[in-house]
């Protein structure tokens, strides 16, 4: 844990001295400068340039490899999430890909009096009827969506293959972009409740799926349109500015 804040500090630098990892650690300097050698010896760190100091290297870069889709979704839009539960009452969740699937990795069931469900974290859901799986398939890349339609195609899920997938796929991303979100197929179950989905934009790609579910009898389309909605897209807008910002560092 002493390696980690004084690799912390670090990076939060350019380049930065011994005095100021003490100032800013609590350290003992002897501590500091063994642990200076460790990461050095590591390839994470390096002295500056005429001795001023550490600095770095770009290997630290390897220590983000796996930090990307999933996790940085999840960490970002946990507290988003959280936030949509407490202001509108129903329970938010954020899907991500899974092979032709998507996944659930963040849900505020546990926060919410009139949830729908039990649980939900790591349950599989369908591209082709399930909302948070529209909001995906209609969303992404074009390119990305012929491949999903090829490993959908070789399902043998009934509900990730129905007859004439290819036309139902294009009759979904039609209706789902125009009005500018994603809803649960009627036919499946449980129909006494819905979905709501938005995609959550990262770059040029679709990092996520963000959702409210709600009981049908209590959710009219005045409120899913005016209320839930907008909701929706403000957060999304929120989790995509929360992973730039994890990603630089900030």
């Amino acid at each position: 844990m002493r390696a980690v804040s004084v690799l912390k500090e670090l990076n939060r630098q350019r380049t930065t001295t011994v005095e100021k990892l003490y100032r800013a650690t609590g350290l003992p300097k002897p501590t500091i400068m063994r642990l200076l050698g460790t990461l050095i010896a590591a390839g994470l760190v390096t002295k500056a340039s005429r001795g001023l100091g550490y600095h770095v290297t770009s290997d630290v870069l390897s220590l983000s490899a796996g930090y990307h889709g999933g996790p940085l979704v999840a960490e970002a839009g946990r507290p988003w999430a959280a936030d949509l539960t407490r202001r509108l009452r129903w329970p938010a969740a954020i899907a991500v890909l899974d092979g032709a699937r998507m996944v659930i990795s963040v849900s505020t069931i546990a926060d919410s009096a009139v949830s729908p469900f039990h649980s939900s974290v790591g349950s599989h859901l369908s591209l082709v009827t399930r909302a948070l799986g529209r909001a995906y398939l209609a969303w992404c890349p074009d390119t990305e969506r012929r491949i999903l339609l090829r490993m959908l195609l070789a399902s043998s899920d009934q509900e990730d293959s129905p007859p004439h997938l290819a036309c139902m796929i294009r009759g979904i991303v039609a209706s789902v972009r125009q009005q500018g979100y994603a809803l649960r197929d009627p036919k499946v179950e449980p129909r006494s409740s819905d979905t709501v989905a938005v995609p959550i934009a990262f770059g040029d790609a679709v990092a996520g799926t963000l959702g409210l579910s709600y009981f049908r009898s209590a959710v009219n389309h005045r409120v899913l349109t005016e209320e839930l909605v907008p909701a929706l897209k403000e957060a999304s807008r929120e989790i995509t500015a929360s992973m730039e910002r994890l990603q630089r560092g900030a």
